[in-house]
């Protein structure tokens, strides 16, 4: 039997679904709600800052011990940000790859003066440009505090987190990068939605109001700590 050419074989499903479009706005959903999730898990542990120090610090140790003594220290955390660093690259590579497709198949500028799309989606690219370098600083700064100002102090993230609020640099990147990320959230929630099929006549209005509660809740709460540090209630 003649062996097959390369021209013969078929490509594999998972190759299928990365090469075409509906494969990368599919792998782009799942990966921003993946995403998402951890955003809503996160802003509500930093939320622990307003019941002291103590109870701050507490958190940040459990997150570390989680699944003790099943997992070593620090793997449940590991486990989470290899899968986050996954989530974040399979979505900023079908983004970018599917906005080049997007120029390709449109070379000519829209005859139009006035643009069609909403503000959240015509600064969705850019936000995800501004999220990406936060994502460096902020790991930089309080995971292995080496931007971080005034000296980072291991075993002690409630300090840290408070040194950083306390500089008008850190509250500016922190306060524009959320707002980037509440418009990002709001437009790509339900771009998601839409992907997935599970938007309808129906349910429109249910997952637009959804997108928008969503999107001011992280914005809110993740603002409402630089804003807590700069006005002492947190210190």
């Amino acid at each position: 039997m003649a062996l097959a050419t390369r021209a013969d074989r078929r490509p594999s499903m998972t190759r299928t679904l990365w090469d075409s479009s509906v494969g990368k706005k599919t792998i782009m959903a799942l990966s921003g709600l993946i995403m998402l999730g951890y955003l809503v898990v996160h802003m509500v542990g930093n939320l622990k800052i307003f019941f002291g120090s103590g109870e701050f610090n507490r958190y940040a140790h459990w997150l570390r011990t989680l699944g003790d003594p099943f997992l070593h220290y620090e793997w449940a955390l590991w486990i989470v940000r290899v899968v986050l660093v996954l989530a974040v690259v399979l979505h900023a590579v079908s983004a970018y790859q599917l906005s080049r497709r997007d120029i390709r198949a449109r070379p000519a500028k829209y005859v139009h003066k006035k643009p069609r799309a909403s503000y959240a989606t015509r600064t969705m690219r850019w936000g995800g440009i501004v999220l990406a370098l936060f994502i460096v600083w902020h790991i930089l700064d309080l995971t292995t505090g080496t931007a971080h100002p005034g000296g980072f102090q291991s075993g002690r993230p409630y300090q840290n987190v408070v040194d950083t609020f306390s500089t008008w640099y850190g509250n500016t990147v922190y306060i524009v990068a959320m707002l980037a990320l509440g418009l990002h959230v709001r437009h790509g929630f339900w771009s998601a939605a839409q992907t997935l099929g599970v938007g309808s006549a129906t349910r429109d209005r249910i997952l637009k109001t959804l997108a928008n509660l969503l999107a001011a809740a992280l914005t809110l709460g993740f603002i409402s700590v630089p804003v807590a540090v700069m006005a002492g209630l947190v210190s």
